[in-house]
């Protein structure tokens, strides 16, 4: 891979210095909705890539920027032969992103933080809850578990979405839905005529939670206040704490825990996370803030 520049960093240390970003041709628009594009890049093959497909572990950070403006941090929704983000334009970094065309470089630095943990997972039900573009994150999850969907009793989504044209990766749902040991429910806040599924926030679908509560471990990710009201559900539902994992998202910049922008009590989402179980973050005031 060719070396780019070193993102300007606030707090820079000699430890975020040394790992320079890397430059990858933007591919192609894999999917698009009404609010959010699904991009991939292309990787050269070069030996020592380190985002080598039997290395690739769902749930890590990486930087990402376009046209050399500021990095932004992400999680890839699958890594095999590309590299796929899906993005929501909503500043000056997502909407150069946003506007890339196929033969643009793209800077990615990482990867950050700390994966789930698949193989403590393995013989059980898993249960999944997406909000919004925050299943984007969740997708790389779900991927590697059906990767290898033998090794789980089955796997449970529960997704919504404010109207069904905001729904990511839609096209690709019902093929999702034919999968052996799959269960996909969807809702979304307002439907339209084409709509057949459920009408309500994404709680309305765990009124019926399938799995066994003492063994499964949930995983959501989605805007703050629909995980607030997602994890109360859970918890009253009977998860154990330490088996609720969250996507905490959150405003990182060095992406090494020292300019404090991700800081949640005592955890750095950037390094400690950025998923943390309820069990962790329980006794803090309004985490999902």
């Amino acid at each position: 891979m060719r070396i780019s520049y070193i993102i300007p960093i606030v707090f820079i240390t000699t430890a975020a210095l040394a790992q320079k970003e890397e430059i990858e041709e933007f591919n192609n628009i894999l999917l698009r909705t009404r609010s959010a594009k699904s991009r991939f890049l292309e990787y050269s093959e070069i030996e020592g890539n380190p985002y080598s497909n039997k290395d690739f572990i769902p749930g890590t950070i990486e930087f990402v920027s376009g046209r050399q403006i500021d990095a932004i941090p992400m999680r890839y929704n699958w890594y095999a032969d590309d590299m796929e983000f899906t993005i929501m334009k909503v500043g000056r970094v997502t909407e150069a992103l946003f506007e890339l065309k196929k033969g643009d470089l793209v800077g990615v630095r990482g990867p950050f933080g700390k994966a789930y943990p698949l193989k403590t997972f393995k013989g059980k039900e898993i249960f999944i809850v997406g909000g919004g573009v925050g299943f984007a994150p969740l997708r790389s999850l779900f991927l590697a578990l059906v990767h290898n969907i033998k090794d789980y009793k089955k796997v449970y989504i529960r997704y919504g979405a404010r109207t069904p044209d905001d729904l990511v990766y839609r096209k690709l749902i019902p093929g999702w839905q034919k999968i052996k040991g799959v269960d996909i429910t969807l809702t979304v806040d307002v439907g339209d005529d084409s709509w057949n599924d459920t009408v309500g926030v994404v709680t309305v679908l765990l009124d019926d939670i399938p799995v066994d509560l003492d063994q499964a471990p949930a995983f959501v990710c989605g805007p703050p206040l629909m995980m607030k009201f997602v994890t109360q559900r859970l918890v009253e539902a009977g998860f154990k704490h330490q088996n609720i994992y969250l996507s905490m998202e959150k405003n990182m910049s060095c992406g090494i825990g020292k300019c404090n922008h991700c800081r949640v009590g005592k955890f750095y989402v950037c390094k400690d996370g950025p998923v943390l179980t309820w069990h962790d973050i329980k006794d803090i005031e309004e985490p999902f803030l």
